[in-house]
């Protein structure tokens, strides 16, 4: 039919594109699938033999396909329909056969097709892991081998590679039972057999299940597999097996000589016999292990790596603390180097490691003498004036040593070789920043920082082998600080942690860092009175630590409460500095904005908004009061406008601090206005009249209040006389409604007021303004009718004001307004004390 054709050309078109790349397995298996499933549909009640044929190759290709891509559950579908369709081929060649001969002829047609499906689903079952399964179609497959004697190669390497599946799934009992088979299978049949070696190999995985599986409950079946691995082909790999089971057993030394002595006739490889004695030597078996390791370097005579036995006979008598042996030993390198038996170069870096290892655990142990002794040994091997790095790190390791037993000299002679051999080593730098503080050599000390920190910032490329991680800069110049303060030399650990601050990334070591440094520099200041110290406080410490507070929120080891916590310790401390400069304005200010900045990172609760309204009232206070000193015009209006910016903050706070609690007797209200009115009115604001407006409806201004506005209105470079009449003039009108007039300064007030609306000097002046004066005078001689403490000076100067206005008036021909201002201050005259007969 048209659809099985299509089927068929599917499946070859599947062949040829899997030949040429074009499909991949698991493509081609569902390819596969795909027309395999169209030919199953297509098949009527009696197909043809060929019919039967085809579907039985496809559906075992299909099947086999999806188990090589790892998808046995699907492959059981098509296997089974091979089964039938088997079944169905042999009952139709049985129908048409002719004779006893045409039915054997037959039988053995099929039962090459059954062989390859009931390996196939063995292979399924054991990807799915139906054991039960697996063993029934390997033991049909097993009983065909007889009439498939070709095929009992196949059906070993089988067994073999569930034998390997089952191992590495670490299903032991299984894995054994499949290498058993394998191993017997591969018996059957000498003329078929995988041969001897696949034969040993398949026994030294059995030996090694058992030995994996229960050593001590399969010691002999262990033991017997590998010794018929050795039997059947002599292998170095199964010679090291049976020496580990052995030991593993716990076998007698005797035994285990046997066991060595076995293959010592045999060629083996150096380092086959080198893993063999650290086998031996590693399970305590030095008798055992140091004989055969003397009888090793015989066999290899000629060989270049013989230095590789004496290494390793070195490493085991450090191992079991045979010490004065080993440095025999290593004596001995150390002559054959000089007498043309050099190691090979791999060998004696390898010498360099456990050199440095053994002297590495004296030095922990503080063993210094005993790790110069080693750390010698290695200098040994180095020509004179050799450059290497390696050579530069011996020397700065002998130098700790040095340092440690106070020979000083012999410590500068070290890092001086160290120096030479690696001039840009960080670690070189470190070494000479040690000799320096224990000379108390300050500036040598800060001067090897300084090299330090610049090395921490651009690391060498050729460093990297020494470096242990990415923070070795930081590790050191943290060491440098604690060695530095240990050493109570202030002036270096400040340094050292100045470049520490810079390059730390873990934030809880920064701030540990930044506070250190801190409090180092306080002491400083408060010692010397450094105005530099300061700067270097404010400029690069607070701003290190409100930059990293920002920037903590994506660390997840640091947690809020953490951040929180450093936030109030940086922020009361620039507080308390801030207090601590009130002689130097500037400074001062600058230390409140730093803690504001930082009370931002801490919880908006009563105590910070009170906090931060303070330290920006205290920084528009500063702004303000220097702008009043001798500044240029363009200073000073950026004072202004700082000034500005700090209280339109602190206005939005108040708001907020308002809501949570009483606060009538907190002068932040007048203090927001008088200094924004400063600013404002300095700065020539035209929003100014807005601010006003709103003040003149307020009523519980204070006289104060409004009498430092009218001063302010008319502070220079301000100059608002509308603005100071009308403060002035509320003022008076406050000092008018109390219960008892306060004479003294009602008369300030009402002196100021006279001043600002009659100019001194000034003769030709409009009738209103006269009359806006005279009314003034007016209140004057009602205060001064009330009581006896209006200042006897202020009388007098309202009588001269009076009587020098007449006069101006009478100089212009105004004799009666003159007339009128003379008989005013004359009225003025019978309430003088003291001074009134000098005036009569």
């Amino acid at each position: 039919t048209q659809v099985e054709e299509g089927a068929i050309s599917l499946w070859n078109w599947a062949v040829t594109k899997h030949m040429g790349s074009v499909v991949n397995d698991e493509q081609r298996a569902k390819l596969r699938f795909v027309a395999c499933r169209l030919v199953c549909l297509c098949e009527g009640s009696d197909p043809l033999e060929g019919t039967i044929r085809r579907q039985i190759l496809m559906s075992m290709k299909t099947g086999k396909g999806w188990i090589d891509v790892g998808k046995a559950d699907l492959a059981d579908g098509f296997l089974e329909i091979a089964m039938s369709s088997i079944e169905k081929l042999y009952a139709k060649l049985l129908k048409g056969s002719d004779g006893e001969a045409d039915i054997h002829v037959h039988k053995a047609d099929v039962e090459k097709n059954l062989f390859k499906v009931l390996s196939y689903q063995a292979e399924s079952a054991v990807a799915q892991g139906d054991f039960q399964k697996a063993v029934m179609c390997v033991q049909r497959c097993k009983d065909m081998l007889m009439k498939l004697p070709k095929e009992t190669c196949y059906l070993s390497i089988l067994c073999y590679n569930f034998g390997v599946e089952t191992y590495e799934r670490k299903r032991y009992e299984q894995s054994s039972f499949w290498l058993s088979q394998s191993y017997d299978i591969g018996k059957m049949d000498m003329k078929y057999s995988v041969g001897k070696e696949m034969q040993a190999k398949v026994l030294r995985l059995l030996a090694t299940t058992y030995f994996e599986w229960d050593c001590n409950l399969y010691l002999d079946k262990a033991l017997k597999a590998i010794s018929l691995a050795n039997q059947e082909n002599l292998h170095p790999a199964g010679f090291f097996l049976k020496v580990k089971i052995l030991l593993k057993s716990g076998a007698s030394d005797e035994d285990i000589k046997s066991a060595v002595a076995e293959f010592l006739h045999h060629e083996m490889s150096l380092d086959f016999c080198l893993n063999t004695a650290k086998l031996l030597l590693e399970h305590g078996r030095e008798s055992v292990g140091f004989d055969f390791l003397k009888s090793v370097p015989e066999r290899f005579e000629s060989s270049p790596d013989l230095g590789k036995i004496t290494l390793l006979h070195i490493e085991f008598l450090l191992h079991n603390k045979r010490e004065l042996l080993a440095k025999q030993k290593v004596e001995e390198i150390i002559i054959g180097h000089y007498t043309g038996k050099q190691l090979l170069p791999e060998a004696l870096n390898r010498l360099h490691i456990i050199l440095w290892d053994r002297a590495a655990k004296h030095y922990e142990a503080k063993s210094y003498s005993e790790a110069l002794h080693w750390y010698n040994y290695s200098v040994s091997f180095y020509t004179p004036g050799q450059i290497d790095q390696n050579l530069a790190k011996l020397q700065r390791n002998m130098a700790s040593c040095y340092l440690h037993l106070k020979q000083v000299d012999k410590a500068k002679e070290a890092v001086k070789e160290a120096e030479r051999c690696d001039p840009n080593s960080i670690f070189t730098k470190f070494s000479i920043y040690k000799i320096a503080v224990m000379e108390k050599d300050t500036d040598k000390a800060v001067e090897a920082v300084i090299e330090m920190g610049k090395l921490a910032e651009k690391p060498s490329q050729h460093e990297d082998k020494l470096r242990v991680d990415e923070n070795t800069g930081t590790n050191l110049l943290s060491l440098a600080a604690q060695i530095a303060l240990e050493n109570e030399q202030h002036v270096v650990a400040i340094k050292a942690l100045e470049y520490l601050s810079e390059h730390l990334q873990d934030c809880r070591q920064l701030f540990a860092a930044l506070k250190c440094l801190v409090r180092l520099m306080l002491s400083k200041v408060m010692a010397e009175n450094e105005e530099k110290s300061v700067t270097y406080v404010l400029n690069n410490t607070f701003s290190a630590a409100h930059k990293r507070l920002a920037e903590s929120f994506t660390e997840e080891k640091f947690t809020g409460d953490m951040r929180i916590f450093e936030a109030h310790w940086f922020r009361k401390v620039a507080w308390n500095l801030a207090v601590q400069f009130g002689g130097c304005p500037e400074k001062m200010r600058d230390f409140f904005l730093l803690s504001f900045k930082l009370s931002q990172f801490c919880p908006s609760d009563k105590a910070v908004l009170i906090a931060q309204k303070t330290c920006l009232l205290m920084a528009a206070a500063v702004d303000l009061e220097m702008g009043r000193q001798e500044v240029t015009p363009s200073e000073q209006t950026e004072l202004l406008t700082q000034a500005l910016q700090h209280l339109q903050a602190c206005k939005e706070i108040w708001k907020v601090l308002k809501l949570t609690g009483d606060f009538v007797k907190d002068p932040t209200d007048t203090l927001l206005l008088l200094y924004e009115f400063e600013a404002r009115s300095k700065l020539n604001d035209p929003t100014l009249y807005n601010l006003m407006e709103s003040v003149w409806e307020q009523p519980q201004i204070e006289v104060k209040t409004l009498e430092i506005i009218a001063s302010l209105a008319m502070e220079s470079p301000a100059r608002y006389p509308v603005l100071c009449k009308k403060a002035l003039k509320s003022a008076l009108n406050l000092h008018r409604k109390q219960t008892v007039i306060d004479a003294v300064k009602f008369s300030k007030c009402l002196h100021s007021l006279i001043n600002l609306s009659l100019p001194t000097g000034l003769t030709d002046l409009d009738a209103c303004v006269l009359q806006e004066v005279w009314d003034y005078f007016e209140d004057a001689l009602s205060v001064v009718n009330s009581t006896d403490a209006y200042p006897e000076m202020e009388i007098l100067w309202l009588m001269t004001r009076a009587w020098n206005t007449g006069i101006f008036q009478y100089t212009v021909g105004k004799y009666k307004e003159a007339e009128q201002w003379c008989g005013l201050g004359m009225r003025f005259l019978s309430h003088l004390g003291s001074l009134k007969k000098s005036y009569e």
